[in-house]
């Protein structure tokens, strides 16, 4: 079992920044992947970024160029720096690591960007 816990979420002004981190209780060269995703009401789980085991970084569409993924190997953390937000970003942000024995989540911090 690994537990994560996300903090960092919060209100945001359209254009401003934000810093998430997800903490988990496990090492971090031990997860094939680290990943965040983000949720609005009534809606399906959007994929926003990777970090894989080696250190490879992908983006979704939607976030590429704004967002930035990291970790800490120290701290076993994932990070999410989000940048220039827009209110389309407006969501609950998930923290997801893969390991060999399975995936596991957070329970999620709420982004809200508004004027």
């Amino acid at each position: 079992q690994v537990q994560l816990v996300e903090s960092g979420g919060g209100p945001v002004q359209i254009g401003g920044s934000l810093r998430l981190s997800c903490t988990t209780s496990g090492n971090v060269f031990d997860y094939k992947a680290m990943r965040w995703y983000r949720q609005g009401p009534g809606e399906k789980r959007q994929y926003v970024a990777i970090i894989t085991n080696n250190g490879i970084t992908v983006y979704s569409e939607a976030v590429k160029g704004r967002f930035t993924i990291s970790r800490d190997v120290v701290e076993n953390a994932v990070y999410l720096q989000m940048n220039a937000l827009k209110p389309e970003d407006t969501d609950v942000y998930i923290c997801n690591v893969e390991t060999s024995s399975g995936n596991y989540w957070g329970q999620g911090t709420q982004v809200t960007v508004s004027s």
